[in-house]
C-alpha cells in the first residue's frame, strides 16, 4: 500500500545488521524491509536525506515494512 506526501518524524539505527527504522507521520514506527544490505542502507539514507531537509517521502509498505520509498 502506498502512503502518499509524509514527513518523516525520527529514523533510528544500530549497530545490528539490516536493522533500521522510521517514524512516518500518521503512520508510527515502521522497520525497512530486510533481505538485500544494500537496499536498507539506500532507504535509510533516503529517508534520513528527507527528515534534515525537510522534505516528504511515499513509502510502500508491505506487512508493516517499508518495502520502497522515494522522496518528493
Amino acid at each position: 500500500m502506498w502512503s502518499n506526501g509524509k514527513t518523516v518524524q525520527q529514523v533510528y539505527v544500530t549497530h545490528h545488521a539490516q536493522n533500521a527504522w522510521a517514524n512516518i507521520q500518521g503512520m508510527g514506527w515502521r522497520k525497512i524491509r530486510t533481505g538485500a544490505t544494500d537496499g536498507v542502507t539506500n532507504t535509510f539514507c533516503l529517508l534520513s536525506a528527507a527528515k534534515a531537509n525537510n522534505r516528504t517521502v511515499n513509502v510502500y509498505i508491505v506487512d508493516n515494512l517499508i518495502e520502497r520509498a522515494y522522496m518528493n
